[in-house]
């Protein structure tokens, strides 16, 4: 493959990974993916955004030196060192002795870590900072985790080129590259968000306020097609998804509490309904109650992510939670986490470690849990009952503003 040219002076140098069928573990690409670099040609020298994936380097670096001069090279742009975009990095910076490297301050911690390596030219850069060379300007946006701590992105100003990042990536294969020539990729490009941009809805927002200050009529992606028929419409697709809680949208201005429980013997369920009962005694709150044994993941994402306040019960069995338990928990890498309040009851035969293990689970995904888990043996009794009843009601509170000392 050689380079394909974008707009002017501006080349696509990375590369295409059609057989690969997941990505990071989690991701699906049924469509193969693409790892996306950019370099730009000026009468000052040559700007390189990003590298690729160590294992496609030969390609990589031949599209380099059928454009340019490794001493041509005067900067190296660092948009984001995940290993698909900074595998070739160490290489490029070995070859190109003249460049200096642009990234974040944030990459300035984890840089050396990549390159094995103290000897580097590197310069931080933040909003409003940006460098010109050849006639070009080159304007740099915070964008921090987006999706790792470290990210930016940047304008090119005068050819109205933002280059992204992640964001607005899709893993999706096609030669042909630009949105307006490839297939239907829309599937693609809102199951990147859903595993990628969605746990960090807050961060994508805060990108958008910026990107709305420029102009722009071309997206540069690291990942799958580059939009430039229409970036406003993934701009605003992005943007009506960040602003979404949930798929319903959320209840106004109540608070929104979710109780799942597992029941083998019934005992977790009528505690779960007890609890619901003192939830509700609350103003301002909607409870709903569901048995996660029935639950898809897809209900278990939307109802988790339109929740401010989440409970979990379940019974032990074996001295641990059953298994969709920890599924429930496990779909929270996929959402934000920020501002929701978790909890864990149960009841039990001989031990009883599962709520305590839900209870710290939550904890570490960086829940507020600020009630010790109710824990009851066998089968509640009337007075069990209500205390169960007085656990939802004082849960309730807490969503509501109630003050309670946590452990730290």
């Amino acid at each position: 493959m050689k380079p394909i040219l974008v707009k002017k002076d501006l080349y696509f140098v990375g590369v295409f990974d059609p057989d690969i069928r997941t990505f990071d573990i989690i991701m699906k690409t049924a469509n193969g993916s693409s790892y996306n670099a950019y370099l730009l040609k000026t009468d000052d020298g040559v700007v390189v955004f990003d590298g690729v994936k160590e294992e496609f380097g030969e390609e990589y670096f031949s599209k380099i030196e059928s454009l340019c001069d490794y001493d041509e090279i005067k900067y190296i742009i660092v948009h984001h060192l995940e290993p698909d975009h900074s595998g070739t990095l160490p290489i490029l910076i070995s070859k190109a002795k003249n460049a200096k490297v642009m990234m974040s301050p944030q990459a300035n911690l984890m840089i050396k870590a990549v390159v094995h390596s103290g000897e580097i030219q590197f310069e931080t850069v933040w909003s409003g900072k940006s460098i010109q060379i050849g006639g070009k300007t080159i304007k740099f946006l915070s964008t921090p985790y987006l999706h790792w701590p470290e990210t930016i992105s940047s304008v090119l100003v005068e050819d109205k080129v933002l280059f992204s990042g992640d964001v607005f990536g899709s893993h999706y294969f096609d030669k042909k590259l630009f949105d307006d020539l490839v297939g239907d990729f829309d599937y693609a490009f809102k199951y990147y968000y859903d595993h990628i941009m969605r746990p960090f809805k807050r961060h994508v927002l805060n990108a958008l306020r910026l990107y709305e200050g420029e102009n722009i009529e071309l997206i540069a992606p690291l990942h799958g097609p580059i939009i430039r028929q229409n970036p406003i419409k993934y701009i605003n697709l992005y943007k009506s998804w960040s602003e979404q809680k949930g798929i319903f949208g959320g209840k106004g201005d109540k608070k929104t509490i979710s109780i799942f429980y597992l029941t083998s013997y019934k005992n977790t369920k009528d505690m779960a309904e007890s609890i619901e009962l003192g939830c509700e005694s609350e103003p301002k709150v909607v409870v709903n109650v569901y048995d996660l044994a029935s639950l898809e993941e897809n209900n278990v994402l939307n109802l988790l992510e339109e929740s401010d306040g989440i409970l979990i019960g379940t019974p032990t069995i074996n001295g641990d939670a059953p298994k969709p338990a920890w599924d429930a928990l496990s779909c929270m890498m996929l959402l934000e986490k920020t501002g929701k309040t978790g909890g864990a009851f149960g009841s039990y035969g001989w031990s009883g470690e599962a709520p305590n293990m839900i209870n710290d689970r939550m904890k570490a995904l960086k829940f507020r849990v600020p009630l010790e888990p109710l824990k009851i043996k066998l089968i509640p009794t009337k007075d069990e009952l209500d205390k169960a009843y007085l656990f939802g009601k004082e849960f309730a509170q807490i969503i509501n503003g109630k003050m309670v000392e946590m452990e730290i």
